[in-house]
């Protein structure tokens, strides 16, 4: 199910950092996730830039072990950050798992030389969706580098989304915000197309 693009003029976005009381999730969690958020934020169906960065822990089986650091954060318009903070003390029924949300922080997005994305949402082979990156980038006057990360796929009971991995590197401070405020691709409210902070990778060709 291709996910909607998110239109060039994308609003200033921050991050919403809130506490997360939960063991594990399905290893596929994303549609379900974004479906109880929904169940508590109804008017997020219509924003297509906000989304939930994807939940960090370790796999085991077909589940996400989650630990005690990890934390439940969603990229939202600023506009939106107090409407997004009812979030806070509502339980989430994720794959039968509950996942209960604890207090929210704002956290101001930061640049960085060096950003990732867990997933671009793309049909394409690999060497097709290097050459439609550097071409949007280019549409977006970001210059940097890029690697191309892992293949994957997000499946839900009807729908599925499939893409890479993305790092892009040598950025320059205002094309380092301007590319995680504004993303690629879509699929937005999955976690797809939000690029955070990473391990610093320059000179690299």
């Amino acid at each position: 199910m291709p996910g909607k693009a998110v239109a060039a003029d994308a609003p200033e976005m921050t991050d919403l950092v809130f506490d997360l009381h939960a063991s594990l999730v399905p290893e596929n969690y994303p549609f379900q996730l974004w479906t109880e958020v929904l169940q508590h934020l109804p008017w997020a169906q219509d924003q297509q830039s906000m989304g939930i960065l994807p939940l960090r822990g370790s796999i085991s089986s077909e589940n996400i072990l989650l630990s005690k650091r990890t934390k439940l954060i969603l990229r939202v318009p600023v506009e939106f950050e107090a409407k997004t903070q009812a979030l806070a003390g509502k339980k989430l029924n994720v794959g039968g798992q509950t996942l209960e949300v604890g207090q929210g922080k704002a956290r101001e997005i930061q640049p960085a030389t060096t950003v990732h994305a867990y997933m671009v949402e793309s049909n394409l082979g690999e060497v097709d969706f290097i050459a439609e990156m550097k071409q949007k980038l280019q549409e977006m006057n970001i210059a940097c580098n890029l690697i191309c990360d892992k293949y994957r796929k997000i499946s839900g009971a009807t729908e599925s989304l499939t893409g890479y991995g993305l790092v892009l590197h040598d950025l320059k401070p205002q094309s380092s915000l301007h590319i995680q405020r504004s993303g690629l691709g879509g699929a937005r409210h999955y976690g797809c197309g939000i690029f955070v902070p990473f391990k610093a990778i320059s000179g690299l060709e």
